[in-house]
């Protein structure tokens, strides 16, 4: 770990000035829900920011002072741009001109569980064919332990110029979570760690500059490693209280009313809920990179796989309990109508990256059930079959079946529960409600 004692190599303490004087040259490669956010956030500490991002349209309508991105206010972007500290370009040969360097591509996973690297690699290899010394190179995209130091830094080393003295190299994991009024980019603390101890200082002095705490760690490896823990964290917790909710089901046990009991305890217990699966950019993806590379090293990450099959099923199981409620009101799932109420993967955002309500409508028109859906933040939804698009919530009242599958704010539950014939709540939503037509998860 660097200290202040520690002299720095000389290019790092040109770069360290032109970092505190907010003279460094900021790029960004990947511009959506992590880039943009960043760019944004170091362009209005005061820095000159360029995005890098392949796709035509994310560019021009950032140079048109459009936000794309749900957490970024498009009259941000607009003055921004506008004041000449944002702009953007599909050019790597960009880098040629900047001082710093952030990958935020994505890193999804193949259908075999293992890492689709492709992105990263691409990026990477147009970062070096422009590398340049003096240059810090951050990556942020989630990925395995390792991959900083065994795959970008050969590719960069190979230029012929020394990381740590030449040219200055870290991993930072982004923490972004997508709808979160209290935690953005801005004010999560942001962990980063270097190949050196002076990639390490510069890095930390970087993201110091726009972010308000920074917490610098030992190495590349270490930083890759923060990330998959929390994610594997919350991932098999979810997993846990995934199968404690099929268990009280079968022993007519009420699990939400265990959970809200449970954490009343002020130690030892952190509440977690149960849900129709797993979505998002992160937690049903990056605990799997972490188990494809143990799995390299001989290791075999069970609770991993175990809580992997155990949320990756809910899907199957919010359907099973769909039909099962149709039965016991004399219908086959076969020819109803079923209206799915929210298909973000979250609450109160537009993402559908991962969502489980893309999984429950496929299972469920697979067992012929005729499907509709209302998200006020998601206006149409890309399935094998086709498109599908938001119709109004009032469209419940002529469904078989409910199913509460994103709790956004904005449905008007009262409602909800007065006009449905039944209703499968998968969030708890409807928690103070209590009605003959309603079932819990």
């Amino acid at each position: 770990m660097p200290t202040t004692e520690t002299p720095l190599p000389p290019l790092a303490e040109v770069l360290m000035e032109k970092i505190r004087a907010k003279n460094a040259r900021v790029g960004v490669v990947g511009l959506g829900y992590v880039g943009l956010p960043l760019a944004v956030e170091f362009a209005k500490a005061g820095f000159t920011v360029t995005g890098i991002d392949v796709s035509v349209e994310k560019v021009a309508q950032i140079n048109a002072g459009v936000s794309y991105i749900q957490d970024v206010p498009t009259d941000e972007v607009a003055e921004l741009v506008a004041a000449g500290r944002l702009k953007a370009t599909t050019e790597f040969a960009a880098i040629l001109d900047l001082d710093t360097v952030n990958i935020a591509v994505p890193t999804p996973l193949r259908k075999t569980k293992d890492p689709d690297m492709s992105f990263v690699v691409h990026a990477a290899q147009s970062i070096a064919r422009n590398l340049h010394p003096g240059l810090l190179v951050i990556l942020e995209s989630t990925t395995y332990p390792g991959t900083t130091d065994e795959l970008l830094l050969p590719m960069f080393a190979a230029s012929g110029l020394k990381v740590g003295e030449e040219f200055f190299l870290c991993f930072s994991p982004e923490r972004v979570d997508p709808g979160n009024p209290k935690f953005q980019t801005r004010n999560i603390p942001k962990v980063v760690g270097g190949i050196t101890p002076a990639c390490t200082a510069v890095g930390a002095a970087f993201y110091g500059m726009a972010l308000e705490s920074v917490v610098p760690v030992s190495s590349t490896v270490v930083a890759e490693m923060v990330k998959l823990l929390e994610n594997t964290f919350r991932m098999i917790n979810i997993g846990l209280v995934n199968e404690l909710a099929v268990m009280c089901h079968r022993m007519n046990i009420n699990v939400w009313e265990v959970i809200d009991a449970a954490a009343t305890k002020p130690f030892g217990f952190m509440p977690f809920y149960p849900g129709p699966g797993l979505g998002g950019h992160c937690i049903p993806i990056d605990p799997f990179y972490l188990s494809w590379k143990s799995k390299q090293a001989g290791i075999e990450a069970r609770f991993i796989e175990l809580a992997g099959h155990i949320n990756g099923d809910m899907p199957h199981y919010v359907v099973q309990r769909t039909q099962d409620a149709l039965n016991n009101h004399a219908k086959a799932l076969k020819g109803s109508r079923i209206h799915i109420m929210g298909v973000a993967y979250k609450r109160d955002i537009d993402d559908v990256r991962e969502s489980p309500a893309l999984d429950v409508i496929h299972l469920l028109r697979q067992r012929g059930a005729e499907v509709s859906y209302t998200d006020p933040f998601v206006s149409t939804i890309r399935l094998d079959q086709g498109e599908l698009h938001s119709v109004p919530a009032e469209s419940a009242a002529a469904a078989d079946c409910v199913l509460v599958i994103t709790d956004h704010k904005d449905f008007n539950y009262d409602n909800l529960v007065r006009d449905s014939q039944l209703i499968l709540d998968t969030r708890n939503a409807l928690r103070d409600r209590q009605a003959p037509n309603l079932i819990r998860l």
